[in-house]
């Protein structure tokens, strides 16, 4: 096995032993770069001599008490980074070099993280299939026709295919946990206020959360772990204590109440689909697990209340982006001009559809009929989540409801696109945790099961998925490129 396949602890034991050195790892890393990603196109700055110098740094020093120290990583474009282009996946900051770190890399920096490079996505998080992007299409590893989910097609995509051992992506209705089912690994959305998200762009403030994309569920607690606690930047992270996640997942779960929501098992549902997720609950009863049927009534109501919160803020969030202060600015011969072509020119469709949508619902006369009323629905789904876990520890539901689809199958439609999230955005809108793990294929193509906690739960939702994924060997299977 080459040092890029491994996963952040083998990769770890590896560096302690000198099996390998952090050059030597990522080398390998930006070898398999050189290799696939002109077929996967998953990277949009590939920072090669950045990327090096860290590694020769590391190994110098030959002190790798610290589990992520010379593990290459490949941030998503949305995360600042200092010195190196952050672009947003949006031509409208080709140009853009941060002159800081978002809080969340600034700790792994500190931890000794390796950047090889930032992965593309849909264009400043907006989209669910990586078709968004100003940077081209990122292709699924497992089928180099259809899409690796979105909006964190590059992180998910590159993690799959061992470009990278992890990545770090953000989640607002799914982004992370979608691509994460699509390209069979792990992704985690973390709990509104959990991590920082100061210094990543902004789509939707009341949603937006950020987490790692990874290989294993051991991972991911292993990057949570370093990422999550109060930042006196980001005023939504409260200083509740950070869990040894890594240790609290290898308890088992016996006698753990399971979720079933009837919701979650609607008509039109891929059939192999299904029959997937009800593998895993038969496992997850076999592992000592109860399996509790629940009902969330208003689960029907959420894409439709999130499409209407969401792009209401994201108008907001894209008013920075005026070609003055950075990033492109188009040739004209006065100010409001400059305005108007610089974000004609510099926003893709999928942006300009939002601000539109959101301008219009916050316009005198239509605040209270579609913003107001979509926070209420909002409310209600909350509250379908407070009741069900009075009941049960956890939700298990599929990610999606299809296996990945083909590129441009449904990109002239934005309401079926938008319904590919359908099973992901509740959890969005009520601001809780959720994993996505691999739980088996259809004929071809990974399927992924969702695994849901109450708000700060992150470590029972951790345990439930590792202790799946340490009784079955569905995330051990790897895409042939």
């Amino acid at each position: 096995m080459l040092p890029n396949e491994l996963t952040i602890k083998e990769a770890h034991e590896g560096l302690k032993k000198k099996d390998f050195s952090s050059v030597e790892l990522t080398k390998a890393c930006l070898a398999r770069i050189k290799k696939t990603d002109d077929k996967i196109k998953a990277f949009i700055t590939v920072t090669e001599d950045i990327a090096l110098k860290q590694a020769e740094a590391i190994d110098k020093k030959g002190n790798f008490k610290n589990i992520l120290t010379g593990i290459p990583t490949a941030p998503k474009d949305v995360y600042c980074t200092k010195g190196i282009r952050s672009t947003g996946a949006s031509k409208i900051l080709d140009n853009y070099v941060p002159p800081f770190d978002a809080t969340a890399i600034e700790k792994l920096n500190a931890a000794g993280a390796v950047t090889v490079g930032k992965v593309n996505c849909d264009e400043f998080a907006m989209g669910g299939s990586g078709e968004n992007s100003g940077y081209g299409n990122t292709h699924n590893p497992w089928d180099l026709d259809r899409v690796p989910g979105g909006s964190c097609s590059g992180s998910a995509a590159a993690v799959a295919a061992d470009m990278c051992l992890y990545s770090m992506g953000t989640d607002t209705g799914g982004s992370i946990r979608q691509p994460a089912g699509f390209c069979g690994i792990t992704g985690l959305k973390v709990s509104y206020g959990r991590v920082s998200r100061y210094g990543v762009m902004s789509m939707a403030s009341s949603l937006d959360t950020i987490g790692p994309i990874t290989k294993n569920v051991e991972d991911a607690a292993i990057i949570l772990k370093e990422i999550a606690g109060r930042d006196r930047k980001d005023s939504t992270t409260p200083d509740i204590k950070v869990d040894d996640y890594p240790k609290e997942i290898l308890k088992n779960i016996k006698g753990l109440k399971i979720g079933l929501p009837k919701e979650y098992f609607i008509d039109g549902m891929d059939k192999e689909v299904k029959e997937v997720v009800m593998q895993a609950v038969k496992k997850m009863e076999e592992l000592g697990a109860k399996i509790i049927d629940i009902s969330l009534p208003y689960t029907n109501k959420a894409v439709a209340a999130y499409y209407i919160i969401c792009p209401s803020e994201v108008s907001s969030n894209m008013s920075r982006y005026d070609g003055v202060r950075y990033g492109f600015s188009a040739e004209a011969d006065n100010l409001l001009e400059n305005y108007l072509q610089s974000r004609a020119q510099g926003f893709g469709a999928e942006v300009k559809r939002r601000i539109m949508i959101g301008t219009y619902c916050l316009s005198a006369g239509y605040y209270d009929a579609y913003y107001k009323k979509a926070m209420q629905v909002r409310t209600l789904v909350r509250n379908d989540f407070d009741q069900a876990f009075e009941k049960v520890d956890v939700i298990l539901t599929p990610t999606s409801p299809t296996p990945a689809f083909k590129i441009g199958e449904n990109s002239s439609d934005p309401l079926k696109m938008y319904l590919a999230d359908v099973f992901t955005i509740p959890a969005s809108l009520a601001g809780i945790c959720g994993v996505s793990v691999n739980a088996g294929f259809t004929s071809n193509l990974p399927v992924g099961i969702q695994i849901l906690g109450k708000r700060f739960a992150e470590s029972t939702i951790l345990r439930a998925a590792y202790n799946y994924e340490q009784a079955t060997d569905w995330h051990k299977r790897k895409p042939q490129l």
